[in-house]
């Protein structure tokens, strides 16, 4: 039995990941900040996909809350062969000189910060067993700027680096490292982007047929099955009607 860890799991891809997991035989262990839905997905998971999961609910822009909760887990949730970085966020869409300073704290505290302080604590068990993978949720904008992106573009272009990173000091280690980039996924993401403005949230995936998280989970679950040997470095993954961050085709 293997065991994966999914952070923000409670909506969109994590969710999706989550339940992709515990379909194909994986215990799950589920983080976010959401009681709630954190525990609404682990009854979905023990009584429809007959699997185990763990909920823990904490902030992983904190340190000391990221060590608290994944530093000491029960022996049986201790061994975690997978780990998705998939917890991230865009908040606003102003041009930098009207940027808000609290928007741009959370995206980078959230995707860049918070994405080291779970890899780092996940990361020492699986360097002390000599295996593992690591998938790293990343963006389009991690390799195309687009306006009014600016901060969060920045943060993606981070987890790019940083998964490329990781790959070399892993590499020693036998620990896998992939990168997705979805393109336009239709979750909770533009409602978050726009504070809650359906309206404004609507407009990006207008005219076309997006990406759902189902359709990014099983990439991730593609690439975690394949053999010993392989490994998936970087899927950039969009809509059919989605050429890069700047064509889009709606009808």
């Amino acid at each position: 039995m293997k065991t994966a860890i999914v952070t923000g799991a409670t909506s969109g891809i994590g969710k999706a990941t989550a339940v992709k997991l515990a379909q194909n035989g994986f215990s799950v262990i589920i983080t976010g900040r959401r009681q709630d839905k954190l525990d609404s997905l682990k009854h979905e998971i023990e009584s429809q996909h007959k699997q185990k999961a763990l909920p823990l609910c904490f902030d992983l822009r904190n340190m000391s809350e990221v060590e608290s909760a994944l530093g000491k887990l029960p022996t049986e949730w201790s061994k975690i062969d997978v780990l998705v970085n998939n917890a991230g966020l865009a908040v606003g869409s102003n041009h930098i000189q009207d940027g808000v300073i609290d928007d741009w704290e959370r995206m980078i505290d959230t995707n860049v910060k918070g994405l080291l302080y779970v890899t780092k604590t996940v990361s020492k068990g699986m360097i002390e067993r000599g295996s593992g993978h690591i998938v790293n949720i990343g963006s389009t904008a991690g390799v195309q700027v687009y306006e009014s992106g600016n901060v969060y573009c920045a943060t993606k272009h981070a987890v790019h680096a940083l998964s490329q990173g990781m790959r070399i000091d892993m590499l020693k280690h036998g620990i896998k490292v992939t990168e997705v980039r979805p393109g336009l996924v239709e979750t909770e993401f533009s409602m978050v982007r726009f504070k809650g403005d359906s309206v404004n949230a609507k407009k990006p995936y207008m005219g076309l047929i997006p990406l759902s998280g189902d359709d990014i989970a099983d990439v991730i679950l593609f690439a975690i099955t394949r053999p010993a040997h392989v490994n998936l470095n970087d899927i950039e993954v969009t809509p059919t009607a989605q050429a890069s961050s700047y064509y889009v085709f709606r009808k």
